[in-house]
């Protein structure tokens, strides 16, 4: 089916239908293994069946699902990354701090919703938050670090402050 507006009696059963497999084919070329581009387009129709638009007012349903699927496409990166950078440093660690697979995975899952929950603030008020958080930075550290101000880094910690409430809201 081309772009052209979906009639109001499409149905997401409709829209999966018609679009799923190319959608995954979509994601397969950029991920390079079916089982992959399998589970992102299942998240991306669960996000379209679970977000406010509605179907019927899609005037181009393959665009809409292309931007649903490109940022859960880049989702899937930054996890990929974040776990391989955990799993870099366990590697560094002696053989007897090593933690089990289950504290791994508990520990991955925590660096993920931290990650989600970062996700959109500007990459110094990050870094900032992050440096103060989990290695008990103080402001001058920080700022000496970043190379700005005590001040800036107190407006960088109060808007990851704010956007954490936001989110967690």
């Amino acid at each position: 089916m081309n772009d052209a507006v979906l009639p109001t009696e499409h149905t997401f059963d409709n829209l999966y239908r018609e679009h799923r497999s190319w959608l995954e084919s979509w994601l397969r070329r950029r991920l390079g293994n079916a089982w992959d581009a399998a589970d992102l387009s299942q998240d991306t129709f669960l996000r379209v069946l679970g977000s406010a638009q509605s179907l019927a007012q899609l005037q181009e349903p393959r665009a809409y699902l292309l931007t649903v699927g490109k940022r859960l496409l880049i989702n899937f990166h930054q996890r990929r990354s974040l776990e391989q950078a955990y799993l870099k440093a366990l590697a560094t660690l002696p053989e007897a701090c090593v933690p089990s697979p289950e504290q791994r995975w508990i520990v991955l899952q925590a660096l993920q919703a931290l990650d989600e929950l970062l996700d959109g603030l500007p990459h110094p008020v990050r870094r900032a938050f992050l440096w103060s958080q989990l290695e008990g930075l103080g402001y001058r550290e920080i700022a000496e670090r970043l190379r700005v101000s005590e001040r800036t880094v107190k407006r960088y910690m109060a808007q990851a402050y704010e956007h954490c409430l936001l989110v967690e809201l």
